[in-house]
């Protein structure tokens, strides 16, 4: 965790490999992290929550699960729990009050379950979960099972996540190189977009234009997309030099974003500038895969 322009704290889990991190909606300098043993290849997975305070990060709890952990997303009914993304194609459910857990597990995708996210629109509890077997699958965490399965791309589904905006929209990126937004109470796509000519590994929506979206991909670079006109995108950004691992827009400011990506930098950019690329960080000394923005602490990341 750091600050742009200023220190970053820093925490080590040996031999894990960090996939993503969440920060809490709740709890200031509060964070998620999703992991996995040997790159996520094989092994096991641990879900570490992590808190920030004067001295530095601490590790306030840790859960263990026998696949790799690939995601992670806070619940946004309850501030202690978590659901998390595995290998073995299962999401779980965890209540960091207590010391064992999971609290449920709902085992449904044939593959690797890469993306889970819990919907941040008011009277709703809906999860979305996006999987390798090609499918996104939707969930109330109160339910055993899921609601419906989500068919259309031709491809592993690496991202899925809610509108800040609209209820019941998502959308999804995917290895078929298109960006799709879903309406769960609709049957099929809404929405195609041929976004890169290259897989796609992760979208994310502005906070504050319920039409802007932005993908990252293989190919190296960051495009916004504006759903009334999908002909072209709407801005292009390039200085990464490995594929793009995750992308987020900033809760604070309308036209800044950061990504990350596999060639170790985490960047932060605005759209609206000349020079859009403000700033690269080169903390990390291996893959950077997990990313996000502080709701509490401008510019804490």
């Amino acid at each position: 965790m750091g600050t742009p322009g200023g220190g970053a704290g820093a925490l080590r889990l040996p031999g894990l490999h960090g996939y993503a991190a969440e920060f809490s909606p709740y709890w200031p300098g509060r964070v998620a992290c999703a992991a996995a043993q040997y790159y996520g290849i094989a092994g096991c997975g641990t879900l570490a929550v992590l808190q920030q305070n004067e001295a530095g990060i601490v590790l306030l709890r840790s859960f263990d699960w026998n696949d790799g952990l690939f995601d992670v997303t806070w619940s946004e009914n309850n501030e202690h729990v978590l659901i998390t993304s595995s290998g073995d194609g299962s999401l779980q459910i965890w209540d960091t009050a207590k010391t064992k857990g999971p609290l449920q597990v709902y085992k449904e995708h044939t593959q690797e379950a890469y993306s889970v996210d819990w919907s941040q629109t008011r009277g709703e509890q809906l999860v979305v979960s996006g999987s390798w077997d090609q499918t996104a699958k939707l969930w109330d965490p109160a339910v055993g099972k899921s609601l419906c399965t989500f068919k259309g791309h031709e491809g592993v589904i690496y991202s899925t996540i809610w509108s800040p905006h609209i209820p019941g929209c998502f959308a999804s990126a995917s290895g078929d190189q298109t960006l799709r937004v879903w309406d769960v109470k609709a049957p099929g796509v809404k929405l195609v977009i041929p976004a890169h000519q290259a897989e796609i590994l992760s979208c994310d929506w502005c906070k504050y234009d319920e039409n802007l979206l932005v993908t990252g991909a293989v190919d190296c670079s960051l495009k916004g997309w504006d759903l009334r006109n999908i002909r072209q995108p709407v801005f292009i950004l390039l200085g990464h030099t490995y594929a793009i691992r995750r992308v987020k827009f900033s809760p604070f400011h309308a036209t800044l974003l950061a990504s990350c990506s596999y060639d170790f930098t985490v960047r932060f950019w605005d759209f609206s500038k000349p020079n859009p690329l403000l700033e690269t960080v080169e903390h990390h000394t291996e893959f950077t895969c997990g990313l996000d923005l502080s709701l509490h602490n401008r510019g804490q990341v």
